[in-house]
């Protein structure tokens, strides 16, 4: 069997605030409390966990029920009804800045009364859930997801930071993330920063982020503020391998080029001597193959004798030598 759900009431006239208890009981719910004043109810609901709260809409200074209702919600996110006397549009409007989850006019029915708090439990359960998947989504994502304050400090870090860096979540939100930059990239991540604050987007932004061994791995940015807020969210997308394949495909280019450029002097026909094999340059001067190619590329030679030669020059010159 289910547990009754929770709920506290704070409302300054306690007559009325206990004859709501009342028809809250009488429905199947448990209420935990009576509160009277804003300071009052935000205490009860640290305390008592409630799973939603009505509050009169006159409760505290003012006869406004807005700060408390504020309170209530940043606290635990808890769910609120406000109740109004008299139809007080001034105060529903007033109400109407926290997001509550319904609204009940005196005088009310126990339907109406069972009606607004069924929904706002559904609402609040649909919302857990859905805030529940994007924790999960938040945690278990390869690429680094990230809130960065204004003022230059990671807000929230999901765990791919840890495995892509190597730092804990902890070192890198106890340093500003400029620190965290290669030295040669922070310049220009500083510009990217102070127009994603001003309003703009980094699309496909790269710079490189120093790991706990000291190495850098280059990082693939996108980024957009949220200026009410005062902060950045971002998703950084390790691209350190693509980076080295680029690097190595550039060097191999350079590699080619480089040799291509060696051996455009002998792409023609050369003038070669059928005797003494000597090459004919462009003045008209005789040189040796060694010479030749010496001038025209970078290739240097190393003399040795082939087994033709060994065979057709070599050996009978040996032993013509021997037999003087």
């Amino acid at each position: 069997m289910l547990s009754a759900r929770k709920i506290l009431i704070a409302d300054p006239d306690v007559t009325a605030a206990r004859e709501l208890a009342s028809r809250l009981t009488a429905l199947g719910y448990e209420v935990t409390g009576l509160a009277r004043s804003a300071e009052e109810v935000i205490d009860m609901a640290a305390q008592a966990a409630p799973d939603l709260v009505f509050i009169e809409t006159r409760l505290g200074a003012g006869n406004d029920g807005v700060p408390a209702a504020d309170g209530v919600r940043r606290l635990r996110a808890t769910p609120v009804i406000f109740v109004s006397r008299d139809d007080d549009e001034a105060a529903l409007r007033r109400a109407g800045v926290t997001e509550p989850y319904g609204y009940l006019v005196t005088p009310f029915t126990n339907r109406e009364l069972r009606v607004n708090v069924e929904l706002a439990l559904c609402r609040e359960e649909a919302l857990r859930e859905a805030r529940a998947r994007e924790e999960r989504f938040f945690d278990v994502s390869l690429d680094m997801l990230c809130v960065l304050n204004f003022n230059g400090y990671f807000k929230r870090l999901n765990p791919a930071w840890e495995r892509t860096l190597g730092f804990t979540v902890g070192e890198l939100m106890s340093r500003p993330f400029i620190e965290f930059v290669h030295p040669d990239d922070r310049d220009r991540t500083l510009r990217q920063n102070g127009e994603v604050r001003g309003g703009g987007q980094a699309l496909a932004f790269e710079n490189r982020y120093l790991c706990k061994d000291g190495s850098f791995r280059w990082f693939l940015w996108n980024a957009a503020s949220d200026r009410d807020d005062q902060v950045i969210f971002s998703m950084a997308r390790d691209v350190t391998a693509r980076k080295r394949a680029e690097e190595e495909r550039e060097k191999l280019v350079r590699d080619l080029r480089a040799a291509l450029a060696e051996v455009t002097d002998l792409r023609e026909i050369l003038p070669i001597c059928s005797y003494c094999r000597k090459i004919r340059d462009d003045e008209n001067y005789w040189h040796s193959v060694e010479s030749y190619l010496s001038r025209h590329t970078n290739a240097r030679f190393s003399h040795g004798i082939c087994p033709s030669c060994t065979e057709s020059v070599v050996e009978p010159q040996l032993e013509w030598l021997d037999g003087q």
